[in-house]
């Protein structure tokens, strides 16, 4: 019997951390430190798809109360190694976007950094969800590649289904304030991961006293 769709994309992303090297660095992204000053001590934050952790343990180290989680077993291993030796504590678990426990207004953040490998439905029910579990007034960062990166092939999916556009980030984030929404050239240096890459980026804060449906956003 083969593998589910899941399992092959845990194998996959297990194929990828297979490295004692960390693929992406250690240092957070550039981008979503640059947004730090959003950021306090004390906020409860969920970090999607954290991979090897260098984003969860940087908002640790800035006293935040992280919760990570990824498919990959192996980047969940080798992020609590990375927790550990940088002094901090995060909550990681093995999890992909279809079995998180998502609670409603549970998180002052939520932040989706390089997410880029959901199909267009399962990208649906993460942005629902992301939006669901953020308190009243909660912020949500979102950072992935634009359709202009195929043309760069530095990263990501070869996909165009896969990337963000500004307006599908606009629609995601109806209703809620928009501070931040563009799309920017730049030359990424993470870790084995380098070159020019078409970017786009979101910050918005959702609405006190927004509903969502389960329907779907």
């Amino acid at each position: 019997m083969g593998l589910t769709p899941k399992e092959a994309a845990a194998e996959f992303w297990d194929g990828v951390y297979s490295d004692d090297a960390y693929v992406f660095g250690t240092a957070p992204n550039d981008w979503f430190a640059a947004h730090g000053h959003l950021l306090r001590k004390g906020l409860r934050i969920l970090m999607v798809a954290d991979g090897e952790g260098r984003n969860s343990v940087w908002c640790a180290q800035k006293g935040m109360a992280v919760d990570a989680f990824d498919l990959s077993g192996t980047a969940i291993r080798k992020a609590r190694k990375l927790a550990q030796d940088n002094g901090v504590a995060v909550n990681f678990s093995v999890h992909g976007v279809d079995d998180w426990d998502w609670q409603p207004d549970a998180y002052d953040a939520v932040a989706v950094i390089m997410c880029q490998f959901a199909t267009p439905a399962m990208r649906d029910a993460l942005f629902h969800h992301c939006i669901r579990t953020l308190k009243g007034e909660g912020l949500l960062f979102v950072l992935g590649y634009s359709p202009k990166q195929l043309e760069y092939g530095t990263g990501g999916p070869p996909w165009v289904e896969h990337l963000y556009t500004e307006a599908m980030l606009r629609q995601y984030a109806e209703g809620m304030e928009i501070l931040e929404l563009a799309s920017w050239d730049a030359v990424v240096k993470a870790g084995r991961h380098r070159g020019k890459s078409a970017l786009v980026g979101l910050v918005a804060r959702k609405k006190a006293g927004r509903a969502f449906l389960a329907g779907g956003i």
